[in-house]
């Protein structure tokens, strides 16, 4: 298992540029260009020291012994804990309160190994995707924020304020998710082991180089066409 050598290779492209597509892209790849999020990432660096500072533990944060990495499957596991508490809270009446609170516990709970992972997997990004990692952090950070929230009003009794911030807390988050998959599905994103990039399948992740065109292939300084 490697700690994704593919995304650590990878030259940094600072000014991406724009290609079009619809808004969603154009929105997205705004925000790969977007310097100021570099200062965002600074932080998040520092605070994620803990999680990313020993190999070993990054390495199992990133599925080492899996063969791929954990964050996308564990990210299922708060999101829908709070999908269904969302869903008592629109169709299960009075008697469904209780455990709408308790599902949006467990969901803040399980969110904490969540966000382990997907720390330990921005650790070997570089920009573009880092800076939609930072977005998908501070948007992550925003829904934790209006979810626990919702479930400190609903045990003081304001059931409708709680029911608020968690409509809201899921629109966050949804938005949130729109990035985590534009980095595992656009960019590819995310540890693999390395047996992957040697049995003729793939995915071969490379960036053109700057002004032929050709592309450079990670771990490798030298060009290779397409």
């Amino acid at each position: 298992m490697t700690s994704n050598p593919d995304h650590a290779a990878l030259p940094d492209v600072p000014h991406p540029t724009p290609t079009g597509g619809s808004p969603l892209v154009q929105a997205v790849q705004a925000l790969e260009g977007t310097a100021a999020l570099d200062t965002v990432g600074a932080v998040l660096s520092r605070l994620s020291t803990p999680v990313t500072r020993s190999p070993g533990l990054r390495g199992l944060l990133q599925g080492r012994g899996v063969g791929h990495a954990i964050h996308p499957p564990l990210t299922d596991v708060p999101v829908g804990l709070w999908t269904s508490a969302v869903v008592l809270d629109l169709i299960g009446g009075v008697g469904s309160r209780e455990a709408a609170r308790k599902l949006l516990g467990a969901g803040l709970l399980a969110a904490v190994p969540t966000a382990a992972t997907g720390f330990a997997e921005w650790h070997d990004t570089g920009n573009p995707e880092r800076r939609v990692g930072s977005a998908h952090a501070l948007l992550n950070t925003a829904a934790l924020g209006l979810l626990g929230s919702s479930w400190v009003s609903r045990g003081r009794g304001r059931h409708g304020v709680g029911v608020a911030s968690a409509l809201a807390g899921m629109a966050v988050a949804t938005a949130s998710a729109f990035l985590g998959g534009h980095l595992a599905t656009a960019r590819k994103v995310g540890t693999r082991d390395a047996a992957f990039g040697r049995d003729g399948v793939g995915p071969t992740l490379s960036r053109p180089a700057p002004t032929t065109g050709v592309g450079v292939t990670p771990g490798s300084d030298d060009p290779v066409t397409d």
